[in-house]
């Protein structure tokens, strides 16, 4: 188990208690020092309540500790586990008989991995600079090499187990994201990593990080894995990029044939249906018309059958009142006549009645 203070613990992702500790040992000292004068000075009873005193002042100095509102504090009685005080002003047992550990369970923490942000106080949460390059070096599916960056957002969801379960659990979560992200992406192709896979990569390797923390007991909630910057290396890196151009481009012109497809073919596919309504239409209409003149062909030829005289001087005249109308010019010729010149106005222009 790694070696805690009042305050969450050296090597913890809240920071340390140094400057409290400065302080208690600075009035330690002080306090050796007057003792010492005191006794140099002959008075063994002035000794004696100094000393009361000291000891005293350091018991209460040691007796009270403040929680923060985001965190809890683990109290431990002799080394052994006490209980879950929560955020306030508390007190405990002084002189080192119970010891708080201020643990920060509403915080986000998170770990950078091939990066790092400056003036992070967690040890754990940055690489450190001779394993940052190795961290990002990854092997995809393909056998191809692939620089990943990438961030783990966490929670401390059990502070008993992430105290004492495993030990440097901030560590240990390093190693577990690094070995699910290596796995994650040596499943998929390069292209996949780099451009359409990053969503599945993210939510994978977020349910195999969570899986090992559970399985680890380390107290630890993951909360999102987020891929960064992924890129080739750098001796590969401007081929890569005339192949992600080679790429783009076959997208493009992809996308325009598409874009043309899509605005003749649905057109095309318009006037035919258009043209087959029409010819349907066209012929529903000649056959009803077949229909009605046959029909009125048998009606008329079932009149004529009853009364062949008068039904055939009836469709004469019916003949002769459609076509008369629509004549401009008529001539009546005698039968018994040799000759209609006479009767025709040559005289007359182009257009005029006769």
């Amino acid at each position: 188990m790694p070696s805690q203070n009042d305050n969450g613990g050296r090597g913890g992702p809240w920071g340390s208690k140094a400057r409290r500790d400065s302080d208690l040992e600075d009035v330690i000292r002080q306090g050796q020092g007057r003792l010492k004068q005191t006794m140099q000075s002959g008075s063994p009873r002035v000794a004696i309540v100094l000393a009361v005193l000291a000891l005293a002042g350091l018991g209460v100095w040691t007796a009270y500790y403040t929680v923060p509102s985001d965190s809890v504090a683990v109290v431990q009685r002799f080394g052994k586990y006490l209980k879950d005080v929560p955020p306030g002003l508390h007190f405990k047992l002084p002189l080192g008989i119970d010891t708080a550990t201020i643990v920060p369970v509403k915080r986000q923490l998170k770990q950078e991995f091939g990066f790092a942000t400056p003036g992070a106080t967690d040890p754990y949460q940055s690489p450190r600079p001779s394993v940052a390059m190795r961290e990002t070096q990854m092997v995809t599916g393909d056998l191809n090499a692939a620089l990943v960056e990438w961030v783990v957002q966490y929670r401390i969801s059990d502070p008993v187990k992430f105290l004492f379960e495993v030990r440097k659990p901030s560590e240990t979560l390093r190693y577990v994201s690094e070995s699910v992200m290596r796995e994650v992406v040596g499943d998929r192709t390069v292209d996949e990593v780099i451009t359409i896979g990053r969503q599945e990569i993210e939510s994978e390797a977020l349910t195999k990080m969570q899986a090992l923390s559970t399985k680890y007991a380390m107290g630890i909630s993951i909360d999102q894995v987020q891929l960064k910057n992924i890129n080739p290396p750098q001796p590969v890196q401007e081929s890569f990029n005339e192949v992600n151009q080679a790429q783009q481009e076959k997208e493009k012109l992809i996308n325009e044939a598409r874009r043309d497809y899509n605005k003749v073919i649905p057109l095309a596919e318009g006037e035919k249906d258009q043209r087959i309504r029409e010819a349907d239409g066209y012929r529903l209409k000649r056959i009803n018309e077949a229909e009605g003149d046959a029909a009125r062909f048998s009606t008329l030829l079932a009149e004529y059958a009853k009364a062949p005289e008068v039904t055939r001087r009836r469709i004469y005249i019916e003949t002769l009142q459609e076509v008369m109308p629509g004549i401009r010019s008529k001539i009546i010729v005698d039968e018994q006549t040799r000759g209609i010149l006479p009767f025709l106005n040559l005289d007359a222009q182009e257009g005029e009645k006769p």
